[in-house]
């Protein structure tokens, strides 16, 4: 972020998420050049990035450059369709009669992930003339962590070719998706891309509209775009199909984070910092994947940055405020001791951990706010603060 001053100032409350909008705008002209040059459509995965004040710079109804969103529940697609408008994308595992009703009043395109799933609903869907696509597993692993692997063995996602009735498209099925990847460049989707075209050709041949998927990391610096719009641009012209692509992570790639501070510094094998903030409510995918933030912070000689143990010679371990023993973000190395009441920026936050959140042990969410350069100097805004009834309203 280009903001880290202002950041590590009581301007901003602690804790607090912190959207870059500059960022977020960088990321869209990335994802506009996509669309421009292949014809394909993003939708904003909303299960990675949902801060709907946002809205206004990634959406075409506002003059922004993706086409709508992409809803894992009934909630999501309708946030999507009141505060982003275009088209509202919906998949889930497996969907009840009152969500499919629901979903009929909402969704322009209700994915389902089994056969059975879309003929118990055929007859709903196909009288409110929604538009329906079945989501195939390649059985193609690209990933690397099996608990974000969409393809590993066990997989409940997704219908396997040897399951897939030879003539289902003519039931009214309008497309086909699929999706291997997580926060991966251009090569690993190229892979998949093959696997599909050759085992599952007959069923692209029927398709209006091929989705592949998530897990894209179009924004990233070292991302291979050239590859990908080749590879877009390639099933467009094979199968004469609506090609849509529906990154998270890509849209508010490095676009936020969490503010943080030093509460208390105890000794064990190494100094114990507490911060105000907890890895287990607040930053769960630092458990689940592991993931280890970068974290900027004041020196005496400046700015600095440290992602690991071995960023400075000071190192201690960071631990969150609940009572579960394992509430750490992991060991780091520092230019020098923190203090308590100090500040520490952790870096890449406004995707996933902002929708991951939550209340555990009565720890109050984080605040959310933006900060944006755009007129010439930063500017804080502060969007929500959290309190006792966000807690209490949440179990009955």
């Amino acid at each position: 972020m280009a903001h880290e001053e202002l950041l590590l100032t009581a301007e901003v409350p602690s804790p607090c998420f912190v959207v870059d909008m500059d960022k977020l705008r960088a990321n869209a002209a990335v994802l506009r050049s996509v669309q421009e040059r292949t014809g394909a459509k993003v939708l904003l995965a909303l299960k990675s990035f949902a801060c709907w004040k946002t809205f206004s710079i990634l959406s075409r109804a506002h003059n922004g450059p993706l086409w709508g969103t992409c809803a894992s529940s009934v909630d999501e697609a309708r946030l999507g369709r009141e505060e982003f408008g275009g088209e509202v994308h919906a998949f889930a595992a497996a969907w009840t009669q009152a969500e499919v009703e629901e979903l009929c009043t909402i969704a322009d395109t209700i994915v389902f992930n089994s056969v059975a799933q879309w003929r118990t609903f055929r007859p709903l869907v196909q009288a409110k003339g929604l538009d329906v696509g079945l989501r195939i597993n390649p059985e193609h692993s690209e990933g690397t962590v099996p608990m974000y692997d969409p393809c590993s063995p066990g997989s409940r996602l997704g219908i396997r070719l040897r399951h897939l009735p030879k003539d289902i498209m003519d039931e009214g099925i309008h497309g086909l998706h699929f999706h291997t990847l997580c926060e991966q460049n251009s090569d690993a989707f190229d892979r998949t891309a093959e696997v599909v075209e050759r085992n599952f050709a007959p069923f692209l041949a029927k398709c209006r509209w091929i989705n592949v998927g998530g897990g894209h990391h179009i924004t990233r610096a070292d991302y291979d775009v050239d590859l990908l719009c080749a590879r877009l641009n390639g099933l467009h012209e094979r199968w004469g199909a609506q090609i849509y692509v529906e990154p998270g992570e890509a849209v508010a790639l490095d676009a936020g984070v969490l503010v943080a501070t030093v509460l208390d510094i105890t000794e064990g094998d190494m100094p114990l910092v507490q911060l105000d903030i907890s890895a287990a409510c607040h930053t769960p995918d630092v458990l689940e994947m592991p993931y280890r933030p970068r974290i900027i912070y004041e020196h005496k000689d400046g700015l600095c940055e440290t992602k690991d143990e071995n960023g400075g010679p000071w190192r201690c371990r960071l631990g969150g405020k609940s009572c579960l023993a394992g509430d750490v973000m992991g060991e780091y190395g520092f230019a020098g001791p923190l203090r308590i009441g100090q500040r520490l920026l952790f870096q890449d936050m406004a995707i996933y951990s902002m929708v991951k959140t939550t209340t555990f042990n009565g720890l109050r969410l984080p605040s959310i706010g933006l900060v944006d350069g755009a007129g010439g100097r930063d500017v804080f805004t502060l969007l929500h603060v959290f309190g006792y009834e966000d807690f209490r309203c949440r179990l009955a």
